[in-house]
């Protein structure tokens, strides 16, 4: 806060010149005589009073003016489900992102409040994957996590492209995807099932984004996800529904499309 100082001057002493005519009958010029008045109690005290009076006045309407001068609404920066994620890292609300110049790459559709991790959230990325298969071969155990719970599609994901038994089409295609520091890959189970919950709310933000939709209807709303099946890992890896939330076993070189996740950090 800037300190204001005022440099006014202390009242100076007032001197009064009184003209005064001379008593003498005899004398018709006019004697002059200069006098102080008094110090006054009360007129000092008066005085100091208006000074401060004045002071205090004036200091409040420059604070004033300064404050409506400087006053605006504080901008929320707490990251939003819905927010746009763009290419160079930063999350803002569609109503600043539609007039920023900057370029859209996911939405925001998950957010973390529990502050133990450095991940801020996850964001679905705008366009589908096209159909390709999970592997390009069965009988082959991938690596992935079997846990339909967890939050590991970038693990996941990772697995899958850096076996060296099996290929997986899928995951090649997201690790093409990468580009502008972003991270793409193929969410879990337990990720999509986040997505789900808010999708009508996220597929908004992603026509305004000109994306593509999250699918609803029953021949379309089927996606790969990153997790195979416990006990089947050699053959099947889950589908998840963007319709209704279910997932259902799949054998693993079927041709099926995904939707890339990006985790926000």
């Amino acid at each position: 806060m800037t300190n204001l100082t005022c440099n006014t001057c202390a009242p100076a002493e007032h001197t009064f010149v009184s003209s005064k005519i001379n008593a003498h009958p005899s004398s018709s010029q006019y004697q002059h005589t200069r006098h102080t008045s008094p110090a006054s109690p009360t007129n000092a005290l008066n005085r100091l009073v208006l000074y401060i009076a004045t002071t205090f006045v004036i200091l409040f309407a420059l604070a004033s003016l300064t404050s409506c001068h400087q006053h605006q609404d504080p901008i929320d920066t707490r990251i939003k489900v819905g927010d746009v994620l763009c290419t160079d890292g930063r999350t803002i609300a569609y109503d600043r992102y539609k007039d920023s110049g900057l370029q859209a790459i996911g939405v925001v559709f998950y957010v973390n409040r529990e502050g133990d991790t450095a991940v801020k959230g996850y964001a679905v990325h705008l366009r589908d994957l096209p159909p390709m298969e999970f592997a390009d071969s069965l009988g082959i155990v991938q690596g992935t996590s079997t846990d339909v719970y967890d939050f590991n599609g970038n693990q996941n994901t990772y697995a899958l492209q850096s076996n060296t038994y099996c290929s997986s089409p899928m995951a090649q295609r997201v690790f093409d995807m990468w580009q502008y520091g972003q991270s793409a890959y193929i969410p879990s189970v337990g990720q999509y099932s986040l997505l789900f919950q808010v999708k009508d709310r996220v597929n908004e933000v992603i026509c305004l984004c000109g994306g593509d939709p999250l699918e609803d209807e029953a021949s379309k709303c089927w996606y790969w996800t990153s997790t195979e099946v416990e006990g089947q890992s050699e053959q099947k890896a889950w589908l998840f529904s963007l319709s209704n939330g279910t997932f259902q076993e799949t054998p693993k070189d079927q041709a099926h499309k995904a939707r890339p996740i990006i985790t926000v950090y």
